[in-house]
């Protein structure tokens, strides 16, 4: 609900630009931010989560793709949410900081006490009203959305030192070579509209050193491998919370909850299984169910869209998602795995840890299968759009490009 408050809040959801190359071939059909998790697009979960700020005036989405690629969905949600959702287009890459200040003067438009910041790529429960409660508490400039991970898996994200009774950040390192803690930034944050003021300091530093020619000790070689960057180009990481830690400015506000980042295919079989799971607890009508009678089988967490058609002696379940127009046909065993728009699954067919592209067909009695390795390279099968898989071929450990015919069986190989 749009809050009449003085104290509105605005979201900012950096949505990035279509360059990635660790999504395809999903993300040749459509942006990653659209590909559908749980039955919705990826960036429908954190979008629908802002919905519950309160006083929330606007959403904006930031990133590099043309905006024809987002009209549609942007007008549909602002109509089912009774939310403003607006997507800004960047000329250029400004860095996950320097987008934000990019378009400071729109986000500012309805002067808002607070400012909402999430990554579009992240899977988590979006705590946001509890924790802009906690960041009205602490008093700081900014409150991080944090968790504890493995420490083996910590280096590969921002690792961070809180102080446990305060939670002021003290210490924060973008994915350090050597340990330092096991606690993560989530890439969700809680800004006031002083976040501005010190972004543009770092610009106009930037700008202030372009003229330093030499560079003798260590710290200004750093500043000079900086000063390659446009002064523009601000990252939210190296540029803002390191710098800022430990000067009672920044806090941490720590999930208990599900949370990971989506960079690759794999990751978002995973995160589709996490929130088909939330779905049960938050919105378990969304959910099918049938019991093999006069529907099929439907074993755990399951979406299908009221347009696909399934047989009822199909099995389907757990963790599946079939999108829109989908046919699956009699016998059918789905397992873990997203069924796209518009794919045919003929008589007898099984599909286990795999992801199925748009307008493909899997013939019957074929298999389409995976290890399921959620990090791993062939960890699940991947069919790009429109891939014919004939009669009784068998599909493992595989990624195939678009509008490609298997007749024969594979394993362990990327198709072109």
């Amino acid at each position: 609900m749009i809050g009449t408050s003085s104290e509105k809040v605005v979201a900012v959801i950096m949505v990035g630009g279509p360059k990635g190359n660790r999504f395809r071939p999903l993300s040749l059909h459509l942006p990653k931010p659209l590909f559908p998790l749980a039955g919705h697009p990826m960036i429908h979960h954190p979008i629908t989560a802002c919905k519950r700020i309160p006083n929330l005036a606007q959403i904006y989405l930031i990133g590099l793709f043309e905006e024809r690629e987002f009209a549609l969905y942007v007008s549909a949600i602002s109509n089912e949410l009774k939310v403003p959702v607006r997507y800004l287009r960047e000329d250029k890459p400004h860095g996950s900081a320097g987008g934000l200040y990019n378009f400071k003067n729109l986000i500012m438009e309805d002067n808002p006490s607070e400012i909402v910041l999430l990554n579009f790529d992240v899977c988590c429960s979006f705590p946001l009203p509890n924790m802009l409660e906690a960041h009205k508490k602490y008093g700081g400039m900014g409150t991080l959305l944090v968790i504890k991970v493995s420490a083996e898996s910590a280096n590969l994200f921002g690792e961070l030192v809180a102080d446990p009774i305060t939670k002021e950040l003290l210490h924060y390192t973008e994915k350090p070579e050597t340990f330092v803690s096991n606690e993560i930034n989530c890439g969700v944050y809680v800004f006031t509209p002083h976040i501005f003021t010190v972004i543009e300091d770092v610009i106009m530093r930037r700008k202030d050193k372009a003229n330093v020619l030499s560079a003798s000790s260590f710290e200004d070689i750093q500043s000079a491998k900086d000063r390659s960057l446009p002064p523009e180009f601000v990252r939210l990481d190296q540029d803002i919370l390191t710098p800022l830690a430990g000067k009672k400015q920044l806090y941490t506000y720590e999930t208990l909850d599900f949370w990971e980042q989506i960079k690759t295919p794999g990751m978002s079989l995973k995160c589709s299984s996490l929130y088909l799971s939330h779905l049960r607890f938050t919105s378990p009508q969304l959910l099918a169910n049938g019991n093999g009678t006069s529907s099929a089988t439907i074993v755990g967490d399951v979406y299908v869209h009221p347009s696909a058609k399934i047989h009822s002696t199909a099995k389907i379940g757990p963790n599946v998602s079939i999108s829109a127009n989908a046919r699956v046909g009699a016998g059918v065993r789905l397992i873990n795995c997203i069924i796209l728009d518009d794919v045919v699954i003929k008589e007898n067919a099984i599909v286990v840890h795999s992801i199925v592209g748009w307008r493909s067909s899997i013939g019957k009695w074929s298999t389409v299968q995976a290890v399921g390795d959620y990090n791993a390279k062939l960890g699940i099968t991947i069919l790009g759009e429109a891939v014919t898989v004939d009669d009784e071929v068998v599909v493992t450990n595989s990624i195939v490009l678009p509008n490609e015919t298997l007749s024969v069986s594979v394993q362990d190989e990327i198709i072109l």
